[in-house]
Parts: C-alpha cells; structure tokens; sequence
C-alpha cells in the first residue's frame, strides 16, 4: 500500500459511519436527505440479500418518519401494479407471495424473493392501519419491458369502460399478432427489414386513450386505474420503440429506457401529487440510481435515471450507491439461465470495493459530500456491477467500469461481505418468450 493509500483508508475510516444493526445507524442519512423529494437506493447486483434488506430498512424509516409515500422500482409496470393493489388493499390476492406473482419470467428471484416479499407484507400491514386512503403508500414499476402484459392490460381496462374503445385498441395492436407474443421476434423483425413497425399503431393508441379515456373515471380508485391504463399503453408505446431499435447500438436502446424510467416516475409524481405533496423511494441497480456523468457510460453518450432525475430536481434527488467486497449472490451463467448461487470474488486491487474494504472490513455509510470523504475518493477507480448474469471467470471484462464515485453517487453504503438473497422459487427458471428484464446489459 503507498503512502497515499495509506491516508485515503484513514480518512475514509475516520469518516465513515458504521452500520451495526442499531436504531441509529442511518441518523446521519435521514438528516442528509430530510429535505427529499426523491431518495435512489441502488445495489451493486441483482441478486443480494443484504442490499435488499439495507434498502428495505432505509424504506421503511423514510415511509415512517420522513412521509415518503411511494416506492418505484426497477421493474414493469403491470407486475408491480399487481403488488400495488395489494399493499392497498384492492386486490383479491391472498398474501403477497400470490401477489408477486406476476413477476413470472427471467430473472424472477429479482423481485420474488424473501426480502421484498418481507417488504410487501410489511408495507400491507402499515397500509391497513391507515384509513385514508391518499396516505397508503403505493408500490410502483419504472421498466418497460412488458409489451404485452401492459398490452392486455390496456384492453381490459378499456372492456370495463368503454367496449368501443376496446375495440379500437385491439385492432391498433393487432399488428403485433404474428409475432406469437415474443418480443424478441418483433426485435429482430423490425430491426432488420423483415416486418414492418407498429410504431404508428402504439403512439395512435396512447393519444387516444390519452383524449377520449370516459371523464367519468378521474378520481378515487378509478382514477388510479384510468392513470395505470394510461401508464400501459405509455409502455407500449416505448417498448416497441426499445425493441425496434435495441439492434442498433448498446447506447441508443438503454438511453430510451432510462428515459422511460424517467418519464414514468415524472407522471407518477404528476398523478400522486393530485392528494398532496408526494416524496419517492426508487430501487434499481447502481448503474441506473448513479450519475452516468460519472462514469465511461457518460463518456459514449449514455445517460442514466440518476442523472435525469439530477438535472430535473437538482438537491432534492439523493443518490445512494451500495458496494461490496466479496460474498454469494444469485446470478445465471447466461441470458434465460437457471438462477445459481455463485460465489462473488474479492474485488480487485484497482477498485473502489476494494479500497473501501481495506479502509474497514465491516459495514459502513459515507456521505461523498464531506469533503474528507471527497478527497479520499475523488481519483477515477474501477468500479464492480453484477447484474442478472454474473461471470466471474472473465470478470474484470465482463463487469468493470471506471467511475468517479463522489460524482456518481450522494452516499455510498459499502458492506464488506455479503451474502446471496433466497427465491421464493426453487433456482430454476423457465423459458420466456419475452425479452427478459435488463435485457442486453443485465443492469
């Protein structure tokens, strides 16, 4: 270790703010981010318990002692609606195990796991025991790769409320019928000249439902299913454009879906602040909750939602990275794989993780706003992101980049060793004929 080395791990010890368990662990944090309107809680795999649980904690004193009152997360919107109309109370599913299960295709443990289940059962029970109902907190998806959930969705919507408009729909998306519900077929059909596009179809469908969805459904519960019909054929609409164009460079295909991301948590806090001021946890990987300007994605023109939400409510976004040295986490070998528990490696010398491990083997918080901190990580370093497919064979490849962490993130929660998240389901996944979620990147 030089001599440099040596006081950065100091200076980061003596800044950092150990996590051990206790009331007071995120005192400093809920302090940092009291003024909020939004709090990113990232994670450095999709696969880990102790992220999970880390941000699942942190939700749970935000909701209770700062009034944030919506969680969106990395994932579709249908099958997150399905758990929002649970945690509300309008929803004829069981429990939340049955809940979840709309999150049915690959990587299914990424949101049917032990840890959100824990989560939505939590949030049910805190839910029930408020009467109004504008002070439930709503359980909310960001993504954009159900086109055909979000498709039917739409239509039943619309069977509900207004027969002739369901008809209008099903003849706008009819143009994805030959297809056979797989979105990876339309990808490569479109992308490369075999079919034509529907692109005119789903944008003429969402300014329809968008103009002539019944004035009657506006408010209450109903409003809500009007706003997530709405919200649907929005998904639609993006995600045929993320599929037409996801052959044509990494670049252009994510850029779109952090947009979407972006848009969507715009209309929410639009939709949700009709009762009130509203205040929004989101849970999503490092590399969509961090600054892409940051980073070597920014360097090729990549943007990310961190980044957006920046620009658009500057200190009233906080950004919250997590890291880790070493551990287990769920992960396949391959896109549509089974899900294994892998071993994670120790991180390289290079690495934030691993400089962050050096300074304290434990667990610990550091606000990248200190200026000690700032001084001590403000070097670009190699900087470790697992996503649904983990290779540890080609690992520095396959899945480090360089970043600048005190531009990237606000705060970063560094857990030395950590351990893999448990499925609700055995580690086995089935086929899909959708593209699955965080497809082509795994982030």
């Amino acid at each position: 270790m030089s001599r440099q080395e040596a006081v950065d791990t100091a200076t980061i010890a003596a800044t950092a703010r150990p996590i051990r368990g206790l009331v007071d662990d995120y005192a400093p944090l809920l302090e940092r981010i009291a003024a909020a309107r939004l709090v990113l809680i990232g994670e450095a795999t999709h696969g880990t318990h102790d992220f999970y649980a880390e941000r699942a904690r942190i939700t749970r004193m935000l909701i209770e002692r700062l009034g944030f009152n919506a969680v969106a997360v990395e994932a579709d919107w249908p099958d997150a609606y399905r758990v929002n109309r649970y945690v509300r109370g309008l929803s004829d599913d069981a429990d939340g195990r049955e809940a979840l299960g709309g999150f049915a295709r690959f990587p299914t443990w990424m949101w049917r796991n032990t840890d959100v289940l824990a989560f939505v059962e939590w949030l049910r029970a805190r839910n029930d025991s408020v009467r109004d109902p504008a002070r439930k907190v709503g359980f909310y998806g960001v993504d954009l790769y159900s086109l055909y959930a979000s498709i039917d969705a739409v239509v039943r919507f619309l069977d509900r409320v207004d027969p002739a408009a369901a008809r209008r729909a099903r003849n706008h998306y009819a143009c994805f019928d030959h297809f056979d519900r797989d979105s990876e077929r339309y990808a490569y059909a479109t992308a490369f000249g075999a079919s034509k596009s529907c692109e005119d179809e789903v944008l003429a469908e969402l300014l329809e439902l968008q103009r002539r969805a019944p004035a009657s459904v506006s408010s209450g519960e109903d409003g809500d299913e009007r706003f997530q019909a709405v919200q649907n054929a929005r998904l639609v609409k993006n995600a045929e454009e993320y599929y037409r164009t996801m052959f044509r460079g990494r670049v252009s295909s994510w850029n779109l879906r952090d947009r979407h991301m972006f848009d969507t948590l715009a209309a929410l806090d639009a939709h949700l602040s009709k009762n009130g001021p509203v205040r929004i946890v989101v849970w999503a990987h490092n590399s969509h909750v961090g600054d892409a300007r940051a980073t070597d994605m920014g360097s090729i023109g990549e943007w990310t939602l961190g980044q957006l939400l920046r620009e658009r409510y500057a200190a009233s976004a906080v950004l919250i990275g997590f890291t880790t040295d070493r551990g287990t986490v769920i992960a396949a070998s391959d896109w549509g794989g089974h899900a294994e528990r892998k071993h994670v490696r120790a991180a390289l010398p290079e690495s934030y993780e691993n400089l962050l491990h050096r300074s304290s083997d434990d667990r610990f918080l550091l606000d990248l706003r200190d200026d000690s901190a700032i001084d001590a990580l403000k070097a670009p370093r190699l900087e470790r992101a697992i996503g649904v497919v983990y290779l540890p064979e080609s690992e520095r490849t396959s899945h480090y980049f360089t970043a600048t962490l005190t531009r990237q993130f606000d705060v970063v929660i560094h857990l030395d060793e950590t351990t893999a998240l448990e499925p609700l389901d055995p580690l086995k996944d089935a086929a899909s004929t959708e593209i699955p979620e965080a497809y082509p990147t795994g982030l």
